[in-house]
């Protein structure tokens, strides 16, 4: 049977096509296709008129190469997305010293590719619609957690000008729509003056309505707090409509990036458990309904790695090598060259388990780590890798044991 390598090279609005076949024999030239219905109705009619097998391989750039992916895949052709990575390290020219970074080149490198590579080649599936679409939220999450955090800081510098330090008076979590009892507190009483203003059985009184409305535990205690640190206070900005105009303003943004964030952490969790390995992911030490699909969205499909250093290489938490003829440097940076998102949810999760100190054999290792005087990063950067070990042993071992789907 016939072999025809397809090698699509996505950008943003065009894809460029060049079909091989074994021998490196020229079928069809690089040429351009505009991502418009009509053209590719146009490019699936001729893979399909091809006397033979195809297979179809493109990189994984990011939101481009999905609808392409997507479109071949469900007109029944075999498609493969490949990490960018591989295809630059793969030596696919015929004079490796001259380098050429075209699009035209690149098609044909990755059409080589799939001929080199084409019995280990993995089929674009459902599967891998899940994990882009978890991946794609992920990052979407990251974006709004940093804008989380400047709103919240840029209120609590405002705060520091009408109502210094009532961003400590409590410290209950947020809720499922985001709220927190700190910000619901300023949106009532944004000034020292909201407070003080009042006799303290006239603040007590308004106080316990105010935690009934919002549903929060009233406390005597608490409100005597308050009152009493009120009276101490010194405000620089005066309680006039232009100070209250800011604050509430401030308030109402935190407030809603704040929601956004609780629904994206819902929605991340809801698609990642549609995955197979969600059981497993879930069950390990550190991990959570947030952290948990954040790490799954990350690493993606944990099958594609062949070996434990792959996945710690990809995160970037490998130790790194410095050795030539008789010298071998004993201690080296880590790479660094993963994923760097990948590499903050997994120091996140070890930051977990130093704070909760489970019965764990990451934590543990840690543990013995810092006990021997490494600095921080040192052993934080080793219980990642070590972590990464045992979640590709399991996650792997687990996939293998589920029935596989014609």
């Amino acid at each position: 049977m016939n072999m025809y390598a397809v090698g699509i090279d996505v950008s943003k609005r065009k894809s460029t096509v060049a079909i091989l076949q074994p021998g490196g024999k020229v079928v069809v030239r690089p040429f351009d296709v505009p991502h418009l219905s009509p053209h590719f109705r146009s490019l699936k009619r001729m893979i399909g008129n091809l006397d033979g097998e195809a297979r179809i391989v493109m990189e994984c750039t990011g939101r481009y190469h999905e609808p392409v992916a997507r479109a071949l895949s469900q007109a029944g052709f075999f498609v493969s997305a490949v990490n960018p990575q591989i295809i630059h390290n793969f030596q696919g020219q015929d004079n490796p010293l001259r380098k050429v970074k075209t699009d035209q080149s690149d098609s044909v490198k990755l059409a080589r590719y799939t001929l080199d590579n084409w019995a280990d080649l993995k089929q674009y599936s459902l599967m891998d619609e899940l994990r882009s679409q978890l991946k794609t939220m992920n990052r979407q999450f990251d974006f709004y957690m940093k804008h989380k955090i400047a709103m919240k800081n840029n209120l609590i510098g405002l705060i520091d000008l009408t109502y210094p330090g009532a961003n400590a008076y409590f410290d209950s979590p947020a809720r499922e729509d985001g709220s927190q009892k700190w910000v619901d507190f300023l949106d009532t009483y944004w000034h020292v003056d909201c407070v003080r203003r009042m006799s303290f059985h006239a603040f007590t009184d308004h106080y316990q309505k105010w935690c009934a409305r919002k549903k929060y535990n009233f406390s005597l205690t608490k409100a005597d707090e308050i009152y009493g640190k009120a009276k101490e206070l010194i405000p620089v900005l005066p309680k006039d409509n232009f100070t209250k105009q800011i604050i509430k303003q401030a308030i109402q943004q935190l407030n809603s990036v704040s929601q956004t964030v609780e629904q994206l952490r819902s929605l991340m969790n809801e698609t990642a458990s549609k995955l197979p390995e969600y059981p497993v992911v879930m069950a390990m030490k550190g991990v959570g309904p947030s952290l948990g699909p954040q790490l799954m969205a990350e690493i993606g499909d944990v099958t594609r790695f062949t070996h434990r250093s792959a996945i710690t290489a990809f995160a970037g938490v490998d130790p790194g090598v410095n050795a030539s003829g008789e010298y071998s440097q004993k201690s080296v940076h880590a790479s660094k060259h993963g994923s760097p998102v990948l590499r903050k949810t997994l120091f996140q999760i070890m930051d977990t388990l130093i704070k909760t100190k489970p019965d764990d054999a990451v934590y543990q290792f840690m543990d013995k780590k810092r006990a021997q005087g490494k600095p921080y990063y040192v052993y934080m950067t080793a219980g990642a890798n070590k972590f990464l070990r045992i979640y590709y042993g399991r996650v792997k071992e687990y996939l293998s044991t589920l029935p596989t789907s014609d």
